[in-house]
């Protein structure tokens, strides 16, 4: 009986069950087949933003906001269709008493990059890059640089060369003639502190007319656009940009006072630059607008982070600090400009 009541069918039902399935089968993978060679545009490259398509090598934490993801989300809110690259994946950041995770390399860089030209992905507007820890992975980004630009000719590098900050490197030292050699001729804006613009131009910066020194020295080497992000003059802090747009021209400079915050946060350097290359792709004529805007939103966050940190009974002042950056996103996408450029005659 118990053969008799799990197996109602016939031979003849059975088999042309088995049959009909076969053929369903068969049918659902021509199908399949037919959508894969029929594959829906990517419309980021289709229907382009009017702002750009990013590629942006960086370092990623899971959690907390340095590197990417202390780059991407702002990007993103001012328009941008952002491909991040992680050039290592950590727990948190390093000022942590201990980290773990994994670190990419030249080879695994170069793959993905070979992945993306594969499937014809590779037109970017803006190539975004920070924190570079090897001389083959940095070797591998000016190959991509290459690679980039062969797709796209007018494609805009903004590099922030990460070294060291406060008198100490903390990237190998080699790194140094690498930048300055190699990286510095080939971006198109620079946002170094004053620590690594001496680092790249051999010149100590002790005022501001060292600073706008400085970033002559850069321009003759390759970028049209630096911006110094901070440099501090006698107890102040300032930021001195610089535009030359036209090779042999005298450069437009200005300089930005910032306010001093005593209290040390994470990201804000990976924060600045992306919003840089944010603001200045929307006024490409006009660094010192770019840079107003930029700053203030950078101190929007900042000081929305302190209140946030105070509210939880937590000293700012002890402690490296996460920035809160999902928390401030009005302040990114529509910063009130409180922080005005002062141009050099």
């Amino acid at each position: 009986m118990s053969s008799m009541q799990h197996s109602p069918l016939s031979s003849s039902s059975r088999l042309r069950l088995i049959i009909f399935r076969e053929n369903h089968v068969f049918r659902t993978r021509n199908s399949y087949s037919t959508k894969s060679a029929m594959a829906p545009p990517i419309l980021s490259l289709a229907l382009p933003s009017e702002t750009g398509r990013v590629l942006s090598i960086q370092s990623h934490t899971v959690q907390g906001y340095v590197g990417n993801k202390s780059a991407v989300f702002p990007l993103q809110l001012l328009g941008y269709d952002v491909d991040p690259i992680n050039s290592v994946q950590f727990s948190n950041h390093t000022g942590y008493p201990t980290f773990k995770g994994q670190v990419l390399n030249g080879q695994q860089l170069w793959e993905l990059i070979e992945g993306l030209g594969a499937n014809n992905l590779l037109y970017y507007t803006h190539l975004l890059t920070g924190y570079i820890g090897s001389v083959s992975f940095l070797n591998t980004v000016l190959e991509v640089v290459n690679k980039l630009r062969s797709i796209n000719p007018k494609l805009t590098y903004v590099c922030d060369p990460v070294m060291g900050d406060e008198g100490k490197l903390y990237v190998p030292p080699e790194l140094v003639s690498v930048y300055r050699e190699k990286v510095v001729p080939v971006a198109s804006m620079l946002t170094p502190n004053q620590f690594e613009a001496e680092q790249l131009t051999g010149f100590r910066i002790a005022s501001e007319t060292d600073g706008r020194d400085a970033c002559k020295i850069l321009h003759a080497a390759g970028p049209p656009k630096v911006v110094i992000t901070s440099i501090n003059i006698n107890g102040n802090l300032l930021l001195i940009g610089s535009h030359q747009k036209g090779k042999g021209q005298s450069p437009e400079q200005f300089k930005i006072v910032i306010p001093k915050i005593p209290s040390y946060f994470t990201g804000t350097g990976d924060l600045m630059t992306a919003l840089l290359l944010g603001w200045s792709n929307k006024y490409p004529n006009s660094l010192d607008s770019a840079a107003e805007l930029a700053v203030s939103s950078l101190q929007a966050v900042l000081q929305r982070t302190l209140n946030d940190y105070l509210s939880a009974g937590y000293d700012p002042q002890s402690s490296n600090l996460e920035i809160r950056l999902i928390q401030s996103q009005d302040g990114i996408r529509n910063p009130d400009v409180k922080f005005k450029a002062e141009k050099y005659n």
